[in-house]
């Protein structure tokens, strides 16, 4: 085992999160409660690299299970050869598959990877990465399907007045009829000069895609998030045939090849790289690229504080998906700023968990 001063030295994981008022939903989840992960890399040379994943409250010990058993090909390892990691993991993944839990676990420790060689350089990342641009568009995400009408209007005009240019929301009930009013009433609140996305968290039938999406270009929506199924690919291309709202898909993909099938078909105009799904950095950027090739505008999904900084260095970056949830648990929250968001100059991502909010992962 190297103990060269670029060597991972140990490998750490913690647990926080934040309290909800009550549990939030939208077409596919109920959610009592957010939860984070975080892995953090000690090297030889006294460098740290932090990265963490939302957990929310799903499959606990599967997910604590998944990290212990990325550990022992972690330590010992080059920071700056992350992609050394990917293929142990890939080999020794094999025989349960190298999607799903283990791959989130690969995704966070590759971010932590990332995170330590930059420190180590003394670089931001997107230093690192090379710049296209300063700064990203953010929307303003949440709209949940449990907010009431009243507090959907607080929560949409609580974005506009923070100057955020667009919001997120949530569509997908149980009846239609309801989402409509929804989307009008925070039209209403907000003016024509705030962009609306709405999304449905795959939870939508062809014919109810179809009808939302008509009624909502008439109040000016922006684009439509996960109208279907993720495997319909049939349904995305005839929904994006039939309506000019431009259709956005990709946060439940672990690799390209939901893109791919999506470009093939003419089903997508806006790629969701979900950063630790897809297993870290490299496919981050690799989807990214693809996705530019193909004229399909890139728009994360949820890790804004990794994104910025990686769309900064992407020619095809549209927006980042914007929740405040960890800004009061790190050293460093995100500068915002005319809806937009800045990457940090910091060395590596730039911001760090505070130690106050973290306990030992159990």
């Amino acid at each position: 085992m190297s103990k060269a001063p670029t060597a991972v030295r140990a490998l750490r994981f913690y647990e926080t999160g934040i309290a909800l008022d009550k549990p939030i939903t939208d077409a596919a989840h109920v959610i009592p409660a957010i939860n984070f992960l975080v892995a953090e890399i000690e090297l030889y040379n006294g460098k740290r690299g932090q990265g963490y994943l939302l957990a929310l409250h799903y499959s606990p010990q599967a997910i604590r299970g998944a990290l212990r058993d990325i550990e022992h090909m972690a330590v010992g390892m080059d920071c700056a050869a992350p992609g050394l990691l990917r293929t142990r993991c890939t080999r020794e993944h094999a025989y349960f598959g190298n999607e799903g839990l283990l791959h989130w676990a690969l995704g966070v420790v590759n971010v932590a990877l990332w995170d330590a060689w930059a420190r180590t350089l003394d670089v931001s990342m997107h230093r690192l990465f090379g710049t296209h641009c300063d700064s990203i568009l953010v929307y303003g995400s949440g709209g949940w399907l449990s907010l009431s009408d009243q507090e959907l209007v607080e929560h949409v005009s609580a974005y506009a007045r923070r100057g955020y240019r667009a919001v997120k929301v949530k569509v997908g009930s149980s009846d239609i009829s309801r989402d409509i009013a929804r989307l009008r009433k925070a039209r209403q609140a907000i003016g024509p000069s705030v962009r609306i996305v709405m999304d449905a968290n795959q939870g939508l039938q062809r014919s109810d895609a179809l009808m939302l999406a008509r009624e909502a270009e008439n109040l000016g929506m922006v684009w439509f998030q996960q109208p279907l199924d993720r495997h319909d690919y049939d349904g995305y291309a005839a929904l994006r045939r039939q309506t000019g709202l431009p259709l956005a898909m990709g946060e439940s993909e672990s690799n390209l090849e939901g893109l791919k099938r999506l470009v093939a078909c003419n089903g997508i105009d806006m790629w969701q790289p979900d950063l630790i799904r897809l297993g870290g950095v490299e496919n981050w950027r690799a989807s990214a690229a693809y996705a530019a090739a193909h004229h399909v505008q890139v728009m994360p999904h949820f890790y804004r504080d990794y994104d910025v900084p990686l769309l900064c260095g992407t020619p095809g970056g549209l927006a980042a998906e914007s929740y405040d949830w960890i800004d009061d648990l790190v050293d460093t929250p995100m500068h915002m700023e005319n809806g937009h968001a800045f990457p940090r100059e910091g060395a590596g991502w730039g911001f760090r968990f505070k130690e106050s909010v973290l306990r030992e992962m159990c």
